[in-house]
């Protein structure tokens, strides 16, 4: 009975999006299966869709603006939520629960206020349709991912470890460098994998703040949603698909190892 539960509950959560896959494949401009795909008809499959986006030079912009400016975001993120995440592991750290609240409320706060909130402030700093602006804004919504992991990981961290390597003479920088570092890694690398699809993933932020020269993927697909319904757009989400299950069994592995290392 809970076997056929769970499956039942994950076939209404993933048919939605596993259908697009199969869809990607149609020879024919439709977002529609065909006669002949239903009849298993090889002409009526096709890597057509692939192909395009192969060779677009809008495809290939945007997915070079969407490595680059999650790449950068995703490392700037990850080193302010680690900084943060040690202070608020510290026990002398005063009003941990309320920083702890403040750092993390991009998660709870609506998509379209931090993006509106965002555009006029970057736009009155001169970074309103630039690289710098989107990174700096995807950093922001990245960040609480990042505290949420490293601050779990450090829950069962020994902080004796650090009375240990002090006793031997190194500093601070180097004890968190070669002792703790190397131990709460798992917990900093998850997290900046979470950063880097969120920053990867969003369109809100793009739409409010990014240029022609800014164009991303997930912008890409609803510039093509509103203005040219192609299944290329399905190709590019099958993409999109298969990096996130590779994200979700990297997310996994790195937390088996997490406990395996505790």
């Amino acid at each position: 009975m809970h076997v056929a539960f769970c499956a039942a509950v994950l076939f209404f959560l993933m048919a939605p999006i596993l259908v697009i896959v199969p869809l990607s494949f149609n020879a024919e401009p439709y977002f529609t299966f065909t006669e002949g795909m239903l009849r298993l008809d090889p002409e009526a499959w096709s890597l057509r869709w692939y192909r395009e986006i192969a060779t677009s030079e809008a495809w290939r912009g945007a997915l070079v603006n969407s490595l680059v400016i999650g790449t950068a975001a995703t490392a700037l993120a990850t080193f302010l939520g680690t900084l943060a995440a040690l202070g608020l592991s510290s026990p002398h750290m005063p009003a941990r629960r309320f920083l702890m609240g403040f750092l993390v409320s991009p998660l709870v706060t609506p998509v379209i206020i931090s993006a509106a909130g965002m555009f006029f402030f970057y736009s009155r700093m001169g970074l309103g349709q630039t690289h710098l602006g989107l990174i700096l804004a995807h950093a922001a919504l990245g960040t609480p991912f990042v505290v949420i992991t490293v601050t779990a990981t450090l829950t069962s961290y020994n902080t004796t470890l650090n009375r240990a390597a002090a006793s031997l003479g190194a500093g601070p920088l180097r004890t968190f460098a070669r002792v703790q570092l190397p131990l709460i890694a798992p917990g900093v690398l998850s997290g900046a994998l979470f950063a880097f699809a969120t920053s990867f993933d969003e369109v809100v932020v793009v739409l409010f703040l990014g240029g022609v020269e800014q164009n991303t993927i997930p912008r890409q697909m609803w510039a093509g949603i509103r203005e040219e319904i192609s299944p290329a757009i399905l190709a590019v989400a099958t993409f999109l698909i298969v990096f996130a299950a590779a994200l979700l069994f990297t997310v996994g592995w790195l937390r088996r190892r997490a406990a395996g290392a505790a």
